[in-house]
């Protein structure tokens, strides 16, 4: 199922975790509608940088979210929320990308555990009725303002 022209529910629902541990992680209607939010805010964040986008974290079903150890609050078990990467595109720079365009309507924007250089690390964005456009970065130290 389609959720936008690029993303589907397959690839915003898809957890390495769940299949693992056999955990269902289907959305209930109030996640799917901000799933849709969500692929469309994704959909901006590839128009701006003119590349697919990889999903490696989407929706995650409280019970896949404990699995990985996320927060209860987190966005991804309200499906407002993604981990994502961009080939050929380093995370510091997908991550300044967003938060300089005013065309990401984004709610948070955290760049997470991503060591200058390139190594590792991914963007998380999330999508809501009411952007904050809330910049962060964490790493082992915790986290802070994005500069």
């Amino acid at each position: 199922m389609n959720l936008s022209d690029n993303f589907t529910l397959a690839e915003l629902t898809h957890s390495q975790t769940a299949d693992r541990l056999g955990l269902p992680n289907m959305p209930g209607p109030t996640e799917l509608a901000a799933l849709r939010r969500t692929a469309q805010g994704l959909e901006a964040v590839r128009a701006l940088v003119g590349k697919p986008i990889a999903i490696s974290s989407g929706y995650r079903a409280p019970l896949v979210n404990k699995a990985v150890g996320g927060k209860p609050t987190s966005q991804h078990t309200r499906g407002e929320a993604a981990d994502i990467t961009c080939a050929g595109l380093d995370p510091a720079r997908l991550m300044a990308a967003i938060v300089g365009s005013t065309r990401v309507l984004y709610d948070q924007c955290i760049l997470e555990f991503y060591k200058p250089g390139g190594a590792g690390g991914w963007v998380h964005i999330s999508f809501t009725d009411t952007p904050r456009r809330q910049a962060l970065v964490i790493d082992a130290a915790g986290a802070k303002p994005y500069a």
